[in-house]
């Protein structure tokens, strides 16, 4: 069986309808939805971009490790596990921050092909006017890519110059040349819908028609009040946007899917690294840069992820409450293709549990950043069991416990009510970590529940 694996980034799964969502146009991803399983409770392991890919690719969790690195010695992604099996294996991508010197998560692929010219990729250089979209003090660090960015958009002229576009239709290139082959693997990862968001705009028109202020394409990660509510409800519409013309081509690469004739025999996932605040919480962004010594929670806009699996052998309109994180993805899909799950790795198939034949394969998921940080840094892990959620700093912030059934939008801490329930949840987050291999002493930081 062919296997196709689609990321994206920073895509909320509250902005899908197949997630609830009922003003942001996303048929494509439905109709995926409708047609495979859909996970209601997929949890970012590794946080955020780079290290949810490694996560991804080689089902071992990074963030008591290496973090933000190169795929590490001793991890096999599952291209050359594929590649071992006798798959074609290729890469499609427009995501810089994986290209750049250093970065090796090509490996493993017979064929790559990174898409050019998104963010600051060095690429266009001839002269180019413009006006920033508004006021340089509301972007985060536009000295960073301002100038590059506007460089590369002017060579776009039509909706396929925008980045999903491109890389959707070099996949859809590359699956009429190499269809025929025997089994492959078409690993595809956008980079949309990170921000800056700046879609065609009568994309953006859709959702906030006759807008005339100031567009903040990308919003300086801060805490709520520098944006004015029109100005942020534009920036969801600028994102929202980006997301619809994101899941108009990847519909136009599932119908080619059909037109091809392999539909029958392939299986698509469909995945993001993470979410992003819209002014939830208080927040913009999805993490802090205010005080890098000082960094947010991870509530469910940023940690819970959409993740979308369909295949032949598995029942279709199927809504599963299974826990899952990144790192079960792979193992999860090498038997969905009929081959076993690696066993030398911390991820686990959910497939014998979807066919009711075997065990979740987790009780509890957490999200967290790279726990190597100086004892002073308020580092959070968020701890996930299906219900609670714990938002734990050990001894640099004071915990918050929420029901995530009763309490979706977490606005009601209750850890005062349930302390017995936060307990539980730290215990099993301390045995966890032993179980992936953290180190004692990063095993006794994270022990205290809250500051002494």
């Amino acid at each position: 069986m062919n296997l196709i694996m689609i990321v994206c980034d920073t895509l909320r799964r509250d902005f899908l309808g197949c997630y609830g969502n009922e003003w942001v146009k996303t048929p494509s991803l439905d109709a995926l939805s409708a047609s495979g399983v859909t996970f209601d409770r997929c949890y970012v392991g590794s946080f955020p971009t780079v290290p949810m890919r490694h996560d991804l690719m080689c089902s071992n969790y990074v963030f008591h490790t290496t973090g933000w690195a190169p795929i590490a010695p001793g991890n096999t992604p599952i291209q050359s596990r594929l590649r071992a099996e006798g798959y074609v294996t290729a890469f499609i991508t427009d995501h810089q921050q994986l290209a750049v010197p250093g970065m090796n998560y090509h490996q493993g692929f017979d064929a790559v092909r990174w898409m050019r010219g998104f963010i600051p990729d060095p690429y266009i250089t001839e002269p180019v006017e413009y006006e920033p979209p508004c006021d340089l003090a509301k972007l985060r660090a536009p000295e960073n890519w301002l100038d590059k960015f506007y460089h590369n958009m002017s060579v776009r002229r039509y909706e396929e110059d925008w980045p999903s576009p491109q890389t959707m239709s070099a996949a859809m290139r590359w699956l009429e040349r190499n269809y025929k082959h025997e089994k492959f693997l078409l690993y595809i990862d956008t980079f949309d819908v990170h921000e800056p968001w700046l879609p065609p705009e009568w994309y953006t028109e859709a959702y906030d028609p006759g807008y005339e202020g100031e567009e903040v394409i990308y919003p300086r990660y801060d805490f709520a009040g520098y944006l004015s509510e029109e100005e942020l409800q534009h920036s969801r519409a600028l994102y929202a946007g980006t997301i619809t013309m994101m899941d108009k081509w990847i519909g136009r690469l599932l119908e080619r899917v059909e037109d091809l004739g392999i539909a029958d025999n392939t299986a698509i996932a469909f995945i993001s690294d993470h979410g992003w605040y819209h002014g939830e919480h208080g927040y913009i962004g999805k993490h802090t840069v205010l005080d890098r010594d000082k960094g947010w929670q991870y509530y469910d806009e940023v940690a819970r992820i959409p993740l979308l699996i369909r295949a032949p052998n598995l029942q279709q309109g199927v809504r599963s409450n299974l826990l899952v994180q990144p790192v079960d993805v792979g193992p999860t899909l090498m038997e969905i293709i009929g081959l076993e799950a690696p066993q030398d790795v911390h991820g686990k198939s959910a497939l014998p549990a979807l066919m009711g034949k075997g065990e979740a394969p987790r009780e509890i998921a957490v999200t967290a950043r790279d726990l190597r940080k100086a004892p002073g840094y308020r580092t959070y892990s968020a701890i996930h069991d299906g219900t609670w959620t714990l938002q734990h700093a050990a001894e640099a912030a004071e915990p918050e416990l929420y029901n995530a059934v009763q309490d979706p939008k977490q606005e009601r801490d209750v850890i005062a009510d349930h302390a017995d329930v936060a307990t539980d949840l730290l215990m099993n987050y301390l045995e966890y970590l032993r179980e992936i291999g953290a180190e004692e002493e990063q095993i006794d930081g994270r022990r205290p529940l809250r500051p002494s």
